[in-house]
């Protein structure tokens, strides 16, 4: 049993801001949970899985954020509390049921969580989940730290039910992924028994009168924010700053007074129940100080529509100077910190402030020019870097300038030298099949050049069903890659319905990825990616055929997950009576082009050498020396 299920309120325990979230549902009795796995947010439904059968509750990782969405919808509509979970990027994806759902409101008590990730630490963006809670008319809740990620998080169910309203609890990756004490509290009692009530349908019919009771019970948040805990002022009656801050930054900030010993100049204005703004409370603080910093992430929400509240009350408030992201007294741009407050907050005081001593920084900067310079790359052993391999070789060979269409996933990072620079585009999951099958179809307009795609055994099941059903039915040529690492291996291995089990560990009925392309029309062929001459002439083949849905399916397990279970296959070393260096004529080809982190080059030897302490022993790299000197012993005859 751990924290997250046991009942023994009052007790402190040492919890991830993620492990919050998760018992803040249990302790508000949910009873469904769902989400797609996506850093900072997957820890959430990963905690709840585990705790999940002991507490008789069901826990999913859904195919993707809509249907996670719509599957704690389900247990809402039927009187039980659901919770959907997801990264800033998977609320796109639920937005269009998010949107229909705040029009026909819910029943039982509907939390959907979102972290958002500034700085884009694990993602291809970044975006502010609050612009969805003004565009949906929704309530909005952002924890400061760890203890409110588990009080709001159980507080939001009990908001949704006043409001028949689904909420949005928006947490950042320095909350999510920060631990902290959280004194635990009651769980609650058995869920009552789901039924639906077919006398009250949700539908959002007439559109205009359901428009008009979202807006009352928008309003009706707004008034109950008034005297959320969550919501309060810190600092002397009439500072000379006025901070309107929320999430993560109420700490940037207050540790940025501490720094300064400016504790007694500046008021602190601090949102929790985020949107609808309280717009007493935050008069209220409007009116303390004629200056107002805003510290926020990513955007400049509370700046936009604090200013926009204090025009609406301009002849009552009197002239106030806001500054803020939009302002440009904080970067528009990456992750809020407590030297970048601090910075801002002596600037605006005419105070002194340097983030580090001068002397300290040269000499960091002299430790930093000794460090070997790492490039952001596969795992040692990646199935990955061989597919690229085989890809940049097949279109070299076919000579049309063919070039690869990406997608979300690990294999991501084929736009860099890990990938041999093979990825010409990066957007949104299921992106890479939509807009190479659109290429395909191009060929009749002229277009000469062979598109292929790369994805995901998760991303196939996620989002890139409909592009290859649309290539199958509208024609010309779409050649899908899909690199089937049996897992969700870029935010930490979960289960998909390629893989045989639940989130909940149970077995479950695993969909053929080779049939399902099949029933969409498609030609289909697999390959191991290790074999490099085998994948280099199923590429070349396929980009030769005519128009039509082909997939080749590149299956390896993801390194990570098989040399921990299974140890090495293979004892590689370097032979150097055959690794001749620079004199070899390969200009270092193992080292400098194929990059695997399991290989380096010795300069006082000259030549390569495995690095023992990384390299997994997969023995791709003996196909890719001309000189054959990379030799791979079977693991168990060396031992």
């Amino acid at each position: 049993m751990t924290a997250i299920n046991q009942d023994a309120p009052g007790r402190t325990a040492l919890l991830m801001g993620n492990e919050a979230i998760a018992r803040g549902a249990v302790e508000a009795g949910v009873s469904v949970c769902a989400g797609y796995p996506g850093n900072p947010s997957s820890e959430i439904i990963a905690t709840l899985a585990q705790a999940g059968p002991d507490l008789g509750r069901h826990v999913e990782w859904s195919v993707n954020e809509k249907v996670a969405l719509e599957t704690a919808m389900a247990a809402s509509f039927t009187g039980l509390r659901g919770l959907a979970v997801m990264k800033q990027n998977g609320l796109n994806v639920a937005a269009d049921a998010l949107m229909t759902l705040a029009m026909t409101g819910c029943r039982g008590g509907l939390v959907v969580v979102v972290c958002d990730d500034p700085g884009a630490i694990s993602s291809n963006n970044e975006e502010d989940t609050r612009a969805f809670a003004k565009i949906g008319d929704l309530p909005l809740l952002e924890p400061a730290h760890i203890q409110e990620a588990k009080d709001i998080t159980r507080w939001a169910f009990e908001l949704s039910e006043k409001l028949a309203l689904p909420v949005l609890v928006r947490s950042t990756t320095r909350v999510s992924h920060a631990r902290g004490a959280v004194v635990l509290g009651e769980l609650a009692q058995e869920p009552p028994q789901p039924w639906f009530d077919a006398s009250a349908p949700f539908i959002s019919v007439p559109p205009t009168a359901a428009h008009q009771a979202l807006k009352d019970k928008l309003k009706r948040a707004g008034e109950i924010f008034e005297q959320s805990p969550f919501n309060y002022y810190q600092g002397p009656k009439n500072p000379e700053l006025l901070v309107v801050t929320s999430g993560v930054d109420l700490l940037y900030t207050q540790e940025a007074a501490l720094l300064l010993q400016a504790e007694e100049r500046i008021g602190i204005c601090k949102l929790g129940a985020t949107w609808p703004l309280p717009e007493k409370f935050v008069l209220d603080c409007l009116r303390r100080s004629d200056r107002i910093l805003f510290v926020e992430e990513v955007d400049a929400f509370l700046e936009d529509n604090v200013m926009a509240l204090a025009a609406r009350h301009g002849a009552a408030l009197g002239p106030k100077e806001f500054l803020g992201r939009g302002s440009g007294a904080l970067p528009r741009v990456g992750e809020t910190n407590p030297d970048l407050a601090a910075t801002a907050l002596a600037k605006i005081l005419g105070t002194e402030y340097s983030p580090r001593d001068p002397e300290y920084a040269a000499q960091a900067r002299e430790a930093a020019a000794l460090a070997p310079e790492r490039q952001i790359g596969f795992c040692a052993g990646c199935p990955h870097r061989a597919s690229y391999w085989s890809i940049k070789n097949a279109l070299a060979l076919d000579g049309r300038k063919g070039f690869v269409v990406g997608d979300i996933g690990c294999y991501s990072m084929g736009f860099g030298p890990s990938g041999f620079f093979q990825l010409k585009t990066l957007h949104a999951m299921g992106s890479g099949p939509g807009v190479a099958g659109a290429m395909g179809r191009l060929a009749a307009l002229g277009l000469d050049q062979p598109a292929l795609t790369v994805i995901g055994d998760s991303t196939f099941f996620h989002a890139a069903l409909p592009a290859l059903a649309n290539a199958s039915y509208n024609g010309g040529k779409l050649l899908t890659l899909i690199l089937d690492n049996s897992a969700t291996a870029m935010t930490g291995f979960q289960p998909h319905p390629g893989t045989g089990l639940t989130a909940m560990g149970k077995d479950a009925q695993v969909l053929d990825i080779e049939a399902v392309c099949r029933a969409l029309g498609a030609h289909v062929e697999v390959a191991d990616p290790f074999d490099l001459e085998d994948s280099c002439q199923a590429l070349t083949r396929l980009l030769k055929r005519e128009n039509g849905l082909h997939v080749l399916i590149m299956r390896r397990e993801c390194a990570l997950k098989r040399s921990k279970r299974e140890g090495p296959s293979y004892k590689m070393s370097i032979d150097p009576e055959r690794c001749l260096g620079q004199e070899c004529g390969c200009n270092r080809l193992c080292t400098r082009i194929f990059k695997c982190p399991g290989l380096s080059w010795d300069k006082d030897a000259g030549r390569a050498r495995i690095e023992e302490t990384i390299c997994i022993g997969c023995g791709v790299c003996t196909q890719i020396c001309p000189g054959s000197a990379i030799i791979a012993e079977p693991a168990k005859e060396a031992a």
